[in-house]
């Protein structure tokens, strides 16, 4: 009995861990970005890693996820920083700043639809179909089963490629 309590906890801690891994991804590779760009000697101070984050959202190539990111975390720079001086992984920088701005973690990357074929796209959810229709600019008016969205989708693929 003792051990079956034991491999459910084991593996609801697994299940926790794999939803939050795609929990905060556009955050999170911002901030290893930001990581990445700053030298090991500037880690733990906390104006450089400051400097670090202006430097990286006026980089004029980020893409529309990374910039709305920034948009998010340079008013708040300085609770960002702290918890980068001390070392925190990426993931719980953005989790903890989620708490002071729900939306951050709210921001994600489009779906890949390039390789997917219609058996793939009928394991995501409507709300997921209509975001790739929404990213691709794409209206489906009447549209009301799955199997619509998928339609749609598959003929809008030659839009999947256009960047916003």
């Amino acid at each position: 009995m003792r051990t079956s309590k034991v491999i459910l906890y084991i593996a609801a801690m697994f299940m926790a861990h794999t939803a939050t891994a795609n929990e905060c991804e556009v955050c999170t590779k911002v901030m290893d970005d930001i990581k990445s760009a700053l030298p090991k000697s500037d880690a733990k101070d906390k104006p450089k890693i400051e400097q670090a984050i202006d430097a990286y959202c006026d980089k004029p190539d980020l893409g529309p996820r990374e910039r709305k990111i920034c948009y998010y975390i340079t008013p708040i720079k300085r609770d960002v920083a702290h918890p980068f001086s001390l070392g925190m992984p990426s993931l719980k920088v953005c989790q903890r700043i989620n708490t002071s701005n729900p939306e951050i973690c709210t921001v994600k990357f489009p779906v890949q639809t390039e390789t997917m074929e219609k058996k793939d796209l009928s394991k995501l959810r409507v709300k997921q179909l209509k975001s790739i229709l929404a990213d691709r600019g794409v209206e489906c008016k009447g549209c009301i089963e799955k199997e619509e969205f998928i339609q749609k989708i598959q003929a809008t693929e030659h839009l999947a490629n256009v960047e916003l």
